[in-house]
């Protein structure tokens, strides 16, 4: 049985390999999508002569075959040299391991708070679902999906920073503590829609759940509420942890203008940055980043359904 799990996880890896190597040619083809010539692309808007667009094309292997010099930038990316950045003259690994920091921070204080308010409050609507206590909190999940992270960020802004003063306006702050409490809004609000869609995907599992003959059969032999609904939360489990791992993507699509709002020195914000000055190298190196994350998260929720279900596991085993 071990041995077809271990196998089980050993093609869900394979597979996620596939994907991010599919991704990687097409985040290198970016460079190729923008108008003009490659070199002067990578040099910005600079004034260059002949022979400095040669000496580029050389220096970046761009008179080579598309897919040799794709091989040269994926080769020297899995190293975390992703080159160097049109804007800044630097090199983009060191900017993003800069910029990384402001961004988890942001993200994982997020989505503790997603979670910590989400999962509970959606098995709250589900147990008690038609009473006052669900239909306030289906109708504020609402609200929070259907409003955009900014449009909270700036009505926190507003006031909790500038009418009552009890959080900074901008900026990253000093030590731990302050950092931290720096990160409060900026967080609040990308939890804001994170939390309503936990909320809404948490009720939506729990009530299909509860409507199995199972619970039936469990209550008609005389179960406690807490065992049947420990059962119920078991078998719940899964979409809620895949919800949970959809919500990776979600936070570093939402981080962008979140860190834009709150004048945060994030990954966001310099993927803002980097499109408006087509500082190609940082977009790229971004986007495989991100793709990344995404990828081994996914692989993550996917390992652990292993954990969670039996039945996947009884599965993985046939297989």
């Amino acid at each position: 049985m071990n041995r077809a799990v271990l196998a089980f996880a050993l093609r869900r890896a394979a597979a996620t390999l596939a994907l991010l190597l599919a991704l990687s040619l097409l985040v290198f083809a970016l460079l190729y999508l923008a108008p003009g010539d490659v070199a002067r692309n990578l040099l910005g808007t600079r004034n260059v002569t002949p022979e400095a667009l040669a000496r580029i094309r050389e220096l970046h292997h761009l008179d080579e075959p598309f897919l040799a010099q794709y091989w040269w930038w994926l080769s020297h990316a899995a190293t975390g040299d992703f080159g160097t950045s049109i804007r800044t003259g630097g090199q983009v690994g060191p900017l993003l391991l800069d910029r990384t920091g402001v961004t988890a921070a942001t993200a994982g204080l997020a989505f503790l708070l997603s979670v910590l308010a989400g999962v509970p409050a959606g098995i709250a609507t589900a147990v008690r679902r038609g009473r006052p206590l669900d239909r306030v909190i289906v109708a504020a999940s609402v609200v929070g999906v259907s409003a955009p992270g900014f449009a909270v960020g700036l009505i926190l802004l507003y006031v909790f920073a500038l009418g009552l003063g009890w959080f900074p306006v901008y900026g990253t702050g000093e030590g731990f503590l302050d950092a931290l409490w720096h990160l409060v809004l900026p967080a609040v609000a990308l939890a804001f829609g994170l939390g309503a869609f936990v909320v809404k995907l948490t009720r939506a599992a729990v009530i299909r759940e509860l409507d199995q003959d199972y619970v039936t059969f469990a209550r008609g032999r005389g179960l406690s509420e807490r065992r049947v609904l420990r059962l119920v939360l078991r078998n719940a489990a899964i979409p809620i942890v895949t919800s949970l791992g959809l919500m990776v993507a979600y936070l570093f699509g939402g981080t962008v203008l979140i860190e834009v709002t709150f004048a945060l020195p994030g990954l966001g914000s310099l993927m803002e940055e980097s499109v408006l000055f087509k500082d190609v190298p940082v977009v790229q190196a971004l986007t495989l980043v991100v793709a990344l994350v995404v990828s081994v998260t996914a692989l993550a929720v996917d390992l652990s359904y292993l954990a969670i279900d039996p039945r996947v596991r009884a599965r993985a085993v046939r297989r």
